[in-house]
């Protein structure tokens, strides 16, 4: 796969931050996150900055704990479409990947934020199977997706051909990978 040219892309997946069983009341749709997961995201939001991951184009779930992750990595310095989507809520891996080839052809960075089990479903099949046994990011994620975790990925395809080929994960990051968070 190339590793640069006219359809370089950049796909970000963003598992919302750790959330609250607090109010056995709410929805699960209505649950926010909780103070470990706000701690989680603004580290997180500080990583992707110091790492300089501007998404063009957001792509969230309409649950209020992705829309509250994604509310902590405000500010952005060039401030992106963001498209909340009720198909996001917990939606499989063949629905994420769908809304992702229906992104216009000339975005060349994405961030979605949803959930598991769905996102992490994507994460592998993105990431290939095969790659598991040789590399240590893919090693990671084949371990789970945790809670405001991040994946990067390098798309070599327009985002209509994405599948399981064309895409390569360069990061997986877990909030206690980062120091602020580290325990």
């Amino acid at each position: 796969m190339p590793s640069s040219g006219p359809y370089m892309r950049q796909l970000l997946l963003l598992r919302h931050a750790k959330s609250s069983w607090d109010d056995p009341q709410l929805s699960d749709h209505a649950r926010p996150i909780n103070m470990r997961g706000k701690h989680a995201a603004s580290a997180m939001a500080a990583e992707i900055k110091r790492l300089g991951l501007t998404p063009e184009l957001i792509l969230v779930s309409s649950a209020r704990r992705t829309l509250q992750t994604l509310a902590a990595l405000d500010p952005w310095a060039m401030p992106p479409r963001i498209e909340p989507m009720d198909a996001l809520y917990l939606a499989p891996k063949g629905d994420l990947l769908d809304a992702l080839r229906h992104i216009p052809a000339s975005t060349r960075c994405v961030l979605l934020v949803g959930h598991n089990p769905g996102l992490h479903e994507l994460a592998l099949m993105l990431a290939g199977a095969h790659a598991a046994t040789t590399d240590k990011h893919v090693q990671r994620l084949a371990g789970g997706y945790p809670s405001g975790a991040l994946s990067e990925f390098s798309v070599a395809v327009p985002w209509r051909e994405l599948g399981e080929t064309g895409a390569r994960l360069t990061r997986f990051l877990v909030p206690s990978d980062l120091t602020e968070v580290a325990v």
